[in-house]
């Protein structure tokens, strides 16, 4: 069966947009030393990247004409075919690259998904669509780059129903030289 993995930057306690609703706090070149090559050889794991159509708007801007010499996921990344998430877009264009795919039905899309051969496959962002996929259960494995800076407002990455616990378990951890960590968990069945 193939997994469902989430992966997001978030900042140390918790949210994963600013108060402004953006990712800056993120987006200094710095954060990137060390774990673009780590992102490059966990690309090799997938072969669909999930998105909902802000993060499809955002990505779309940017990856289809990023440059390979700076960016080194670029070419794997475009390559990558796409789901997008939406019930408002009628197409989704990637450039020179192969048009994206659009669904409208999350959760019985991405349980079909994961019955399908394949490798895994990948959310990026879309805190809406993550949220959802995390209610209903369907999240593998959760990969968060946490970003030592406290942003005390912004949207939360994680709203789950109150009452509604969910354990984790570490599989792994990695500290950059930037300060950033990645821990990655899986769910406790």
């Amino acid at each position: 069966m193939r997994k469902v993995i989430l992966q997001e930057w978030i900042s140390l306690d918790g949210y994963a947009a600013d108060q402004n609703g953006t990712t800056a706090f993120f987006s200094s070149p710095k954060y990137n030393e060390g774990s673009d090559q780590d992102q490059l050889s966990f690309m090799e794991r997938i072969d669909t990247i999930l998105l909902g159509s802000n993060t499809y708007k955002m990505f779309s801007e940017y990856w289809p004409d990023a440059d390979p010499k700076a960016e080194m996921i670029a070419t794997r990344l475009n390559e990558t075919s796409k789901i997008v998430f939406s019930t408002t877009l009628t197409q989704a264009p990637w450039g020179k690259w192969q048009d994206c795919q659009i669904e409208s039905d999350l959760e019985n899309t991405v349980r079909r998904l994961k019955l399908q051969e394949g490798k895994d496959m990948v959310l990026s962002g879309s805190l809406s669509i993550a949220q959802s996929l995390i209610e209903a259960g369907l999240v593998d494995e959760y990969q968060l780059r946490i970003v030592p800076v406290l942003l005390r407002a912004g949207r939360s990455m994680f709203s789950i129903s109150e009452g509604h616990q969910l354990s984790l378990q570490l599989m792994t951890s990695k500290v950059y030289p930037s300060g950033i960590t990645l821990l990655a968990y899986k769910p406790l069945q």
